[in-house]
C-alpha cells in the first residue's frame, strides 16, 4: 500500500498513540487516514517508529507484575465493562470503522458487537485457568503442572476487521495475565485507539494496553528484537508472516500467525442448494470480499451446477453496491488502489483463459464523488486451476464455480493450494459430510454452514495460512506458559 504523510494536520483530527495511559505523538509526520469510498481525510495518527514501540514494551513490562497478580475476577470484571462500553458506543465506532474501512454500516455495527463477544468470553474462560497435582513415579515425590502468563504480548492486526481482530487477540492475553503492545493496520487505526481510549475509561491500568501507529517494519523489528516481548500474535499475509517467523529467531518468540487463505466450497449433488447459496452469499460478499476465510472458489457436482449458478447469479444481481454509510447498501468500496488493481487483473485472467462472467465483471462508481474503488459482485462460471482468481487469493467481490464429477476429484481441487484456512462443504449425508470434513486440509471447516468464527471456536489454519489458534479455550491456552514443579 502507498502511505500518505503530512507534517501538519488538521490538529482537531489527530488520534494519538496511547502509551502507559497517556496519549502520545511520535514528533514527526502523521499518517493520514483516508474514507476508501471517498478519499476524504478521516483522521491522522502520528507515524511513529522504533522509539515508540520501545516506549510501549517498557509501560507494558512496568505494568505486568502488578496485572499478573491481580485476580482473575479483577481481571474478568475490567473485560466485560469494556464490553459493555463498546456495546454503549457502538453507534460513534461503527461510523469510525465504515469511515476508515470501508464496509457498510450495518456490517460494522455486526462487527462492534461480535469484537465485544471475545471480551466476554475471554474474561469467563480466564476465570477457568487451573493447573494439575498428580503423583510422581517416585512415591515420595508429587508433581504440580502450573500455567502462568508468557509476559509482555504484542498483537500486529489488519485492516479487514480493525475491532475484531483486537478484542480475539488482547482479551485472551490479558484476561490470564499478560500485559499488551498493539500496532493497528495503516489503513485503520482509529477504531483501534477509540477501544484503547475506552479501556481507559472503564479501569484498566495504565501499561496494561498500550497502543502505536506508524512505520510497521521498524515497530514490528523493535518488538522482536526486544528480549520482553516474549509472544507476538500477526494477522497478515504469508510474506509478511515469513518474515516475522525469520526475525523471530533472535530471541525465540512465540508467534501466532493467521496468514492468507483461499477458501474452497464444495457442494454435492444431495446438497440443499438454497442453504448452499445463501450461506455462500452470506460469507463470501461480506466486506466486499475482503475476508480471509470467504469462499473464492466453488466446485459443485455437475449435475446440480447449472441450478446453483442460476441461483447463486440472481443473488448476486440483487446486491447493492454503494458507501458504507449509504443506506441499503450490502457491498463496500475495496481498501485502496493496489486491492482495485489486483481484481481487475484476476478479472482479465480469467476471461482471457475462458471463464463466462454470469453477473458483474466491472468497475461501477455507484454515485457522483466516491472513489473508483467500488467492484460490481462477480460471479465466474468455468474456473480452472490455470487461472489466478483460483490460485491467488482476490480479496474481492469475485467468486469463481467449476463443476466436478467424483467426490475425490472435488477433494483433490479443494485441497491443491497451499493455504489451509477455511474450507466449506454442502451435502445432506452425515456419512459424506464426515468424511469430506477429515479429508479437507484446512484447520476450519464448515459443514452446511459459513458462520465459522465465533468467541467459542479454535479458529486458525495449515500450510501456508499459519499457526496457532484464536477462540475458545484455545486461544486463552495460546498466551499461557506451563511449569512443572517437582515437589519431594
Amino acid at each position: 500500500m502507498t502511505v500518505t504523510l503530512d507534517r501538519t494536520p488538521n490538529p482537531d483530527r489527530i488520534a494519538l498513540a496511547l502509551v502507559n495511559g497517556v496519549r502520545v505523538d511520535a514528533g514527526g509526520d502523521y499518517l493520514r487516514v483516508s474514507d476508501p469510498g471517498t478519499d476524504e481525510a478521516v483522521g491522522w495518527v502520528p507515524w511513529g517508529g522504533a522509539d515508540q514501540a520501545r516506549a510501549a514494551v517498557d509501560a507494558a513490562s512496568a505494568a505486568f507484575g502488578p496485572w499478573r497478580a491481580a485476580t482473575p475476577d479483577f481481571r474478568a470484571n475490567l473485560l466485560r465493562r469494556l464490553a459493555l462500553a463498546m456495546h454503549e458506543h457502538t453507534e460513534t465506532l461503527a461510523h469510525t470503522l465504515t469511515r476508515e474501512q470501508g464496509k457498510p454500516l450495518t456490517e460494522a455495527r455486526s462487527e462492534i458487537a461480535y469484537a465485544a463477544s471475545f471480551l466476554d468470553w475471554s474474561a469467563e474462560e480466564g476465570r477457568r485457568v487451573a493447573g494439575e497435582y498428580m503423583t510422581a513415579a517416585a512415591s515420595h515425590r508429587r508433581i504440580l503442572v502450573m500455567r502462568q502468563p508468557l509476559g509482555v504480548v504484542a498483537a500486529i492486526t489488519p485492516w479487514n476487521f480493525p475491532a475484531a481482530m483486537i478484542t480475539r487477540k488482547l482479551a485472551p492475553a490479558l484476561a490470564v495475565g499478560n500485559t499488551a503492545v498493539l500496532k493497528p493496520a495503516e489503513q485503520s487505526p482509529l477504531t483501534a485507539l477509540a477501544i484503547a481510549e475506552l479501556a481507559c475509561v472503564v479501569g484498566f491500568p495504565p501499561g496494561v494496553i498500550n497502543v502505536v501507529t506508524g512505520d510497521p517494519d521498524a515497530i514490528g523489528q523493535s518488538w522482536l528484537s526486544d528480549a520482553r516481548v516474549r509472544k507476538l500474535s500477526f494477522t497478515g499475509s504469508t510474506e509478511v508472516g515469513r518474515l516475522l517467523v525469520q526475525r523471530a529467531a533472535t530471541h525465540l518468540t512465540r508467534l501466532s500467525l493467521e496468514l492468507g487463505g483461499h477458501a474452497p466450497v464444495v457442494v454435492f449433488d444431495d446438497a440443499d442448494l438454497e442453504v448452499a447459496v445463501a450461506s455462500v452469499m452470506s460469507a463470501k460478499f461480506r466486506n466486499a470480499g475482503q475476508t480471509c476465510v470467504c469462499p473464492n472458489r466453488v466446485y459443485v457436482h455437475r449435475s446440480v451446477h447449472e441450478a446453483f449458478v442460476s441461483r447463486m447469479q440472481s443473488a448476486i444481481a440483487r446486491l447493492v453496491v454503494g458507501h458504507g454509510l449509504d443506506a441499503g447498501v450490502n457491498v463496500g468500496p475495496l481498501i485502496d488502489d493496489d486491492a482495485i488493481a489486483k481484481v481487475t487483473e484476476h478479472l482479465d485472467d480469467a476471461r482471457a483463459r475462458g471463464a463466462v462472467v454470469r453477473t458483474g465483471g466491472h468497475l461501477v462508481q455507484p454515485r457522483p464523488g466516491l472513489a473508483r474503488r467500488f467492484c460490481a459482485p462477480t460471479l465466474l462460471e468455468g474456473l480452472t486451476s490455470e487461472m489466478r482468481a483460483a490460485r491467488e487469493e482476490t480479496f474481492g467481490p469475485v467468486l469463481g464455480v467449476q463443476a466436478f464429477d467424483t467426490e475425490a476429484e472435488a477433494i483433490a481441487l479443494a485441497n491443491a493450494l497451499p493455504y489451509g484456512l477455511a474450507a466449506y462443504a454442502f451435502t445432506r449425508g452425515l456419512d459424506r459430510a464426515l468424511r469430506v470434513a477429515e479429508a479437507l486440509d484446512f484447520g476450519i471447516v464448515g459443514l452446511n454452514e459459513t458462520t465459522v468464527s465465533t468467541a467459542q471456536s479454535a479458529f486458525g489454519g495449515t500450510k501456508l495460512s499459519g499457526w496457532g489458534r484464536e477462540g475458545g479455550k484455545w486461544g486463552v491456552e495460546e498466551f499461557l506458559e506451563i511449569k512443572s514443579v517437582t515437589i519431594g
